[in-house]
């Protein structure tokens, strides 16, 4: 070969090279419809490689939401009163907390409630947890009291409604951790003192804040009327939830018992730690002489407002027994007639209601508390 040819051939070498090239790339950029139809339809995309955490935010019971971004504190409070839209209907685990004076962990929208109905006179004002608010006015308040604001303006009986209305309105009640079987089969206090202590932590701090509640009304019955028997009779249905109507009647009037008896004992216990003795008047309580039952027109018919009805004490007196229950749930009326028949047709002791001397029921509504006035 000769020089000539020998530089003929090396200068075709660098074109074929560069031929090469352009033709790779060319296959690359366009690959051919075969090459596409080979690629899998079900082709992931992987993990993203370039995250950044910008804010997390959690909900603390007892200080709200923590961690909320600058641009949000202003259209979210971070101490609101439940994690949910709604304090009613949800449950206690869910809504911020604060401790109340015995070192319970109590839903703060509890304690705020608690806190404007006894500044406004509430313990004083007569029938109160017993008198029923306006509808309206409590569905106003409502939505208040959803964005964590207890009105200055609210009537107490509205504040004691939807106090009640929140225990009753719990996705399960405080004491749905005790069987009806347990609660009939106690009759005693200490057997009582058991059966809260088979409660749990939050049903339990709800109990002993309601039942320290309920005491307060009853220091001040000679203003409001209402002794441990009537406010236990009006909490209790609150307490539980059953979906058959017979059984929830008859278990609430265990409930009641086991209510007024610790009501009692919360009583006794305030007045042994103060050291003076305060007398209050319970279920047993009799009235001395016959000028305490007389009171003038007015005070009659506050008290008639305060004190449970004929209709309520019949269908709790009738309800203690099966077959009775029914008789109370099947009756279209409440007439005194009514109350009298069931007095014939029993044989226990006869028992009077005070303040209104022309009803007597013969019943007894459980045997660990003797001489119980309806």
């Amino acid at each position: 070969m000769t020089q000539q040819d020998r530089d003929h051939t090396n200068s075709l070498v660098p074109s074929l090279l560069s031929a090469l090239r352009k033709s790779m790339v060319s296959c690359r950029m366009h690959p051919p419809d075969d090459v596409i139809s080979a690629v899998p339809h079900d082709f992931e995309t992987g993990w993203p490689t370039d995250v950044r955490h910008i804010t997390h935010v959690t909900f603390d019971r007892f200080n709200g939401f923590l961690g909320l971004p600058a641009d949000l504190q202003l259209e979210i409070p971070g101490r609101v009163p439940s994690a949910s839209a709604s304090v009613f209907g949800v449950s206690a685990e869910s809504m911020q907390c604060s401790y109340d004076s015995k070192g319970n962990s109590i839903p703060t929208i509890l304690l705020l409630m608690q806190e404007r109905l006894y500044s406004h006179g509430g313990l004083e004002a007569e029938g109160i947890f017993r008198i029923n608010p306006e509808n309206s006015e409590e569905e106003n308040v409502r939505g208040q009291l959803n964005r964590g604001i207890v009105p200055d303006d609210i009537d107490v009986h509205c504040l004691a409604g939807l106090i009640k209305a929140w225990f009753r309105e719990l996705p399960s009640g405080i004491l749905d951790g005790l069987s009806p079987e347990q609660v009939l089969q106690s009759n005693t206090e200490e057997e009582y003192v058991e059966l809260v202590k088979q409660l749990k932590p939050t049903e339990a701090a709800l109990l002993n804040w309601s039942v320290n509640l309920m005491a307060d009304v009853v220091e001040h019955e000679e203003h409001n009327k209402m002794n441990a028997r009537n406010i236990a009779m009006v909490f209790a249905p609150n307490m539980t939830q059953m979906s058959d109507p017979l059984t929830a009647l008859m278990h609430a009037v265990q409930v009641m018992n086991f209510l007024m008896t610790l009501i009692m004992k919360t009583l006794t216990e305030r007045e042994e730690a103060a050291g003076s003795p305060t007398s209050f008047h319970s279920s047993e309580d009799e009235y001395e002489s016959e000028e305490e039952m007389d009171t003038s027109d007015g005070d009659e018919e506050a008290e008639e407002e305060a004190e449970p009805s004929l209709c309520e004490i019949e269908e709790y007196a009738m309800s203690y027994s099966e077959s009775e229950a029914r008789k109370s749930i099947s009756s279209s009326s409440c007439e005194e007639q009514s109350v009298r028949s069931s007095v014939e047709s029993s044989t226990s002791p006869s028992i009077k209601y005070p303040g209104n001397s022309n009803v007597e029921i013969n019943t007894k509504l459980t045997d660990s508390l003797p001489g119980d006035t309806v």
